[in-house]
């Protein structure tokens, strides 16, 4: 039981032990050991995975000849039970992220317009976060240009138990998108106001996400819908913007740093993406889209909030980056030493370095 208690549910990313879903034990002469195992739901897309951690842990105890893995199925009780359990023995759905006493860091990742590459730095940030040790998740929040799962080379479907859900995890990193609800195909998602929240608040009280140290949110560019909830539901979330270095984009996003203002968000930094390309023959730089617009941005949203929005980084135009994007693999997994690598694993550094603001948030204070 101590060997199965280091074997995780690869969803919930909690010991199948704690979780109840160790059915039966029992050694035989000669050393073979038969091990039962609750599954949580029927046809569970990682039962193999299970399968082959069980054998892996008992397997490596002294005087174990043989390891035979049999699986069963959750009774709605036993379900119930566990969805209790998760959630800490409240029946209702909640928002963790919103209760005054989560240490979770909630970034929401904006633009003002499409194309800066929003998506990849989301994508990479989580990523190198992860790898940095961080628990990690993800919410592709750009509910109708959604690419992360893409991105993150996962096609993997959430798994509902009872009314929770629990969200795939690619490279380190627990993410949820609409891509992953919708039939296959690349059919559009028709959703306006109201049912856009819904969703939202969905993926942000129904997901599984449990201790997380940063939550990252790929929002949709602009100033719309899903911005706007985002912040109401997650008041005293922290926001970076994303940008290229031309001025036009520039204007633009600093729209969306001036809504998180209104909406009290914390803007912690600008990101420049796209910032110049490395000349291949000499260590010149070559400024594609000009220059400026980062900074830019930067000094417009110190005007308007009254305090430091850094320049966080600067992204240069790196061809390994959208090859490692269409190829499942982050670059700063996939080709950490390119310069785009290089300068969003620093900015993610950054980012784990800083501690969560009690800004916006409801301390649980009373009078005496």
């Amino acid at each position: 039981m101590r060997a199965l208690g280091g074997v995780l549910d690869p969803e919930i990313r909690r010991p199948i032990t704690e979780l109840g879903m160790v059915k039966h034990v029992e050694v035989a002469d000669g050393g073979a050991v038969s091990v039962e195992v609750w599954l949580t739901v029927a046809g569970c897309p990682l039962r193999e995975t299970i399968t082959r951690d069980v054998q892996a842990a008992v397997g490596a105890l002294p005087g174990v000849t043989a390891v035979r893995v049999g699986l069963d199925v959750m009774t709605d009780e036993q379900r119930r039970e566990l969805q209790a359990r998760l959630r800490g023995g409240r029946a209702e759905p909640r928002i963790p992220f919103a209760e005054p006493q989560s240490l979770t860091r909630v970034i929401g990742v904006a633009s003002g317009k499409g194309g800066v590459g929003k998506s990849s730095v989301t994508v990479n940030l989580a990523a190198a976060l992860a790898a940095a040790g961080q628990s990690v998740g993800l919410l592709d929040a750009d509910i109708y240009g959604h690419s992360v799962p893409r991105m993150l080379g996962t096609g993997d479907r959430p798994t509902r138990v009872e009314q929770m859900i629990m969200p795939p995890v690619a490279h380190g990193v627990k993410v949820i998108s609409a891509g992953m609800l919708k039939p296959p195909g690349n059919d559009p998602l028709p959703l306006r106001g109201p049912r856009l929240h819904g969703l939202l608040q969905t993926f942000l009280a129904e997901v599984y996400w449990g201790d997380l140290d940063v939550l990252l949110l790929d929002l949709p560019p602009g100033t719309g819908d899903v911005a706007i909830s985002a912040a109401h539901l997650l008041q005293g979330s922290e926001l970076i913007v994303v940008t290229t270095p031309q001025l036009a984009a520039a204007e633009v996003a600093e729209r969306a740093g001036s809504l998180a203002n209104q909406l009290h968000q914390r803007v912690i930094g600008v990101i420049e993406n796209m910032a110049y390309l490395a000349c291949p023959h000499c260590e010149g730089r070559v400024e594609v889209f000009g220059s400026g617009g980062g900074e830019a941005v930067a000094q417009a949203l110190t005007r308007l909030t009254g305090a430091s929005v850094p320049v966080l980084g600067q992204v240069p135009i790196d061809l390994r980056m959208r090859e490692a994007g269409d190829g499942g693999i982050p670059v700063v997994l996939g080709e950490p030493s390119s310069p785009a690598a290089r300068e969003l694993a620093r900015i993610a550094a950054g980012l784990a370095r800083r501690s969560r603001s009690i800004v916006g948030r409801q301390l649980g204070l009373t009078p005496v």
